[in-house]
C-alpha cells in the first residue's frame, strides 16, 4: 500500500504545472558547437489546442536552420546582430532572430517537439542562454519568457524561458556534425 501511495504522489508531482512548461530536450552544450535545439511542448493553453510556436533566438546563436514539420508552416524573422560573428570563415552580421511554426494543430492532451540546428556562441563569458517561446493556442497565448534572478529558484517561475547552459566540451559529450 505504501508503494502505491508513494507512486501516486510521485505521479501527481510530475503532473504539476511547474513541470509542465516548454523545455529544451538537452539543457547543456559546449561553446562554439552546433546544437540541435529540441523544444518540447507538453500541452496547450488551459485545455486549448496549440496552433503556433515562436522561438526567439538569443544574441550569439547563429546559422539557425529550422526543421520542417508536417502540417506546419515555418516563418523566419531575420535581423542585424549586436556584433559580427564568424561562420565558416566568413563574417556574419545578421541572421535569424525568430523562428515561427504556425498553422498546425497540437491538441492539449498531446505533446510535440519543434527543432532547429544552430551554432552556439564561442564566447566563454556566455554561461547560459535563454530562448523565450510564445505558444499560441486557439484560445489564448502563453509566453515562456521568465528568467530567474541570480540566487533565486527558477522552479518557482510561472512561465520560465527554456534555458541552455554552456560549458567546455568534455568526455561523454557528443560532438554534433553539421
Amino acid at each position: 500500500m505504501k508503494y502505491i501511495l508513494l507512486t501516486g504522489i510521485a505521479l501527481l508531482a510530475l503532473a504539476s504545472p511547474a513541470s509542465a512548461h516548454v523545455t529544451l530536450e538537452t539543457g547543456m552544450a559546449s561553446w562554439g558547437s552546433y546544437y540541435k535545439a529540441v523544444f518540447r511542448v507538453p500541452h496547450g493553453c488551459d485545455g486549448s489546442t496549440t496552433t503556433g510556436i515562436a522561438v526567439d533566438i538569443p544574441e550569439g546563436v547563429i546559422s539557425v536552420k529550422p526543421m520542417p514539420k508536417s502540417g506546419w508552416k515555418i516563418d523566419i524573422v531575420t535581423g542585424k546582430y549586436a556584433k559580427t560573428y564568424t561562420s565558416h570563415g566568413k563574417p556574419v552580421s545578421e541572421g535569424v532572430k525568430r523562428v515561427i511554426w504556425s498553422g498546425g494543430s497540437l491538441p492539449d492532451d498531446e505533446f510535440d517537439e519543434f527543432v532547429f540546428l544552430a551554432k552556439l556562441p564561442e564566447d566563454k563569458e556566455v554561461m547560459r542562454l535563454f530562448f523565450p517561446v510564445t505558444q499560441t493556442c486557439e484560445k489564448g497565448t502563453v509566453i515562456w519568457n521568465e528568467i530567474a534572478a541570480p540566487g533565486s529558484d527558477p522552479h518557482k517561475l510561472k512561465n520560465p524561458a527554456p534555458t541552455l547552459d554552456l560549458m567546455a566540451e568534455h568526455d561523454g559529450m557528443e560532438h554534433m556534425d553539421h
